[in-house]
């Protein structure tokens, strides 16, 4: 007979809507939504830097900070098109980003987010995105 009992596991379930939700926010620019979405202990992997992970945001200011530059670097950033599904305490979000930099250099990749959940939010949103060159523009007339 086994006297261990099995360790409950607690956590609110997350849905595509949910997902869809965080989604929306980030197309607003809305950072307080998006904060709102994660656990105090949040981690953010950028699509880009110089570890194996891209660069790393550990923790609410600095994931605030990360969400903010991917806004500062593309200030007309989208992520269209978005599918998504959840399994348990991980989810995806696969989505079409698209955005200028300052510099007119225009950016249209897909890209998928991979999510950890914990108590019904993102404790981990670690991103990838198509290393696809900078899109030619039309000059303007």
């Amino acid at each position: 007979m086994n006297t261990c009992a099995p360790t409950a596991v607690t956590t609110d379930a997350v849905s595509v809507d949910f997902l869809q939700a965080f989604g929306d926010a980030w197309n607003r620019h809305d950072i307080e939504a998006l904060m709102a979405a994660m656990t105090d202990d949040c981690q953010f992997h950028a699509v880009a830097g110089p570890d194996l992970l891209g660069k790393s945001f550990i923790g609410r200011d600095a994931v605030r900070a990360g969400f903010e530059l991917a806004w500062q670097t593309f200030p007309d950033a989208a992520w269209l098109e978005p599918e998504h599904f959840v399994s348990g305490e991980r989810g995806v979000t696969e989505s079409t980003f698209a955005g200028s930099k300052i510099d007119g250099t225009r950016i249209e990749a897909r890209m998928v987010d991979i999510f950890t959940f914990r108590d019904g939010k993102i404790a981990v949103k670690n991103a990838f995105r198509k290393d696809r060159p900078p899109v030619v523009t039309a000059a303007k007339a």
